[in-house]
């Protein structure tokens, strides 16, 4: 014991160059040291979400036969049934802002916040953002409620200690530690969220959803969404959503939206990598290479086109599609940022204001409900909005599916189809599905385009 304390003694007294030394505590403070002043600041802004939705559920007559219940379980008759769910959340502001998972709130019908202090309040949703996995809520009749301050999430560090507070398991309110052990995790998908997140280590488990992952100053930095594992529990690997696109949200939630508006990007590109990086004459892989820039893109009103590599947006590095999309996100409509990009191995730099997907030319909707082959089929004008919502190609035009039911979805059409033609005849406006679904036929065939791929429908009626 003496060996080790005399080693100590030395290599304490050793410089080493860019860290700092460790030295053994020398006041009763110092032993002392505990995460206990952060957690008792920031624990009574962090709730208990208890969540109830009605979902339908069909219950086959074979449903206790291991065999034939995979083959009929969709043929019983549906059933109401109570579904609760359960998990954690954030307040925001005084007067009652609450974020969580859209995950365990998003469909519910019932939901009671439980407060640190066990008071309860009725909650409702007032923005949802599925995309995201982020739902706000507002706490009726409540006033003067401890609150959590967002932190710049992009100022995080790899290392950086935090720690995630939730209700794990439903056992209560429950604290872990860990470090922020990666930043721009954007090559998957986790949990219902999609895009951009901050990994950590601290522990994460079922019932943590919509938790606070804080700082040691107690200041939020990201919502826990979800963990990595294949036996259900935390296996050190855990997901949270950054708090610049939290504070997007709410910021909308506050202004009265009821859907999250996000800025429009238009354009399509891959992350760079070292074999493009070479092909291009780059120095080393960086960026994003866009590879489709719709004319009526914000991207196009700055000045790019198909070939340059975007470097980075409202100042900060832009690495994947997922992040340049995050950045738009977090920085919200109506922004004006800077885009850095390279062309032909020259940066070039401009302002580019973020603005929603434009509704322009009008989508001119409309439904067929003549008792013909079509009945049921509405259908829309594409535009760069439509392209965004139903998630078309770029560059699509023409005329597609919006919703498919009774008669038209019996024939196989489905949402999001682009639709070419009508039994021969071209189609390129709604009103031309109108008119030629009101002249009849017996035999129907259908030109369309279905991700990407040219389709032909035929059906009689």
């Amino acid at each position: 014991m003496f060996r080790n304390l005399c080693l100590a003694a030395v290599l304490s007294l050793l410089p080493v160059a860019g860290l700092a030394q460790t030295a053994v505590p020398a006041s009763e403070a110092e032993i002392s040291l505990s995460f206990a002043p952060v957690v008792k600041a920031a624990a009574p802004a962090v709730v208990n979400i208890y969540a109830t939705r009605i979902v339908q559920e069909r219950r086959s007559p074979f449903a206790d036969d291991p065999f034939f219940n995979q083959f009929f379980e969709a043929l019983g008759p549906a059933q109401p049934r109570i579904q609760n769910s359960l998990g954690s959340g954030v307040i925001v502001s005084a007067d009652g802002i609450v974020v969580s998972n859209y995950h365990v709130v998003g469909q519910a019908t019932e939901i009671r916040v439980v407060l640190n202090d066990r008071r309860e309040f009725a909650a409702d949703v007032i923005l949802g953002d599925e995309e995201s996995d982020l739902a706000v809520l507002r706490l009726r009749q409540a006033e003067a409620l401890p609150f959590l301050e967002m932190r710049n999430s992009d100022e995080l560090e790899v290392g950086d200690l935090v720690l995630a507070i939730g209700n794990p398991f439903g056992v209560g309110q429950t604290v872990s530690s860990g470090i922020v052990s990666g930043l721009a995790r954007s090559a998957l998908q986790v949990g219902d969220g999609r895009g951009y997140f901050i990994q950590t280590d601290a522990a994460i488990n079922p019932g943590n959803s919509g938790g606070a992952l804080v700082d040691v100053q107690g200041r939020l930095v990201g919502i826990n969404t979800a963990i990595l594992t294949r036996g259900g529990g935390s296996n050190g690997i855990g997901f949270a959503i950054p708090a610049n696109l939290v504070q997007s949200i709410v910021a909308q939630a506050e202004a009265g939206a009821t859907r999250f508006a996000r800025p429009w990007a238009g354009v399509t590109g891959q992350a760079m990598d070292a074999a493009l990086a070479e092909s291009l004459g780059l120095a080393r892989p960086d960026g994003v290479v866009i590879s489709e820039v719709h004319p009526k893109s914000p991207f196009a009103a700055a000045g790019l086109r198909p070939g340059d590599v975007i470097l980075s947006l409202g100042g900060e590095p832009t690495n994947t599609p997922q992040e340049v999309i995050f950045r738009m996100a977090a920085l919200g409509v109506g922004t004006e940022a800077e885009i850095v990009w390279l062309r032909d191995g020259e940066a070039k730099q401009a302002m580019m204001v973020l603005a929603p997907a434009p509704d322009d030319p009008p989508r001119e909707q409309m439904t067929v409900i003549a008792d013909v082959g079509l009945r049921g089929l509405t259908v829309v004008r594409i535009n760069p909005a439509v392209i965004e919502e139903l998630g078309l190609p770029m560059q699509a035009e023409g005329v597609a599916v919006w919703q498919a039911e009774d008669l038209s979805a019996r024939a196989g059409v489905q949402r999001g189809d682009i639709l070419l033609g009508i039994n021969g005849a071209a189609v390129t406006a709604p009103a031309d599905v109108l008119a030629l679904a009101e002249m009849g036929a017996r035999v129907w065939v259908l030109d369309l385009i279905r991700e990407g791929r040219p389709l032909r429908l035929r059906f009689r009626f």
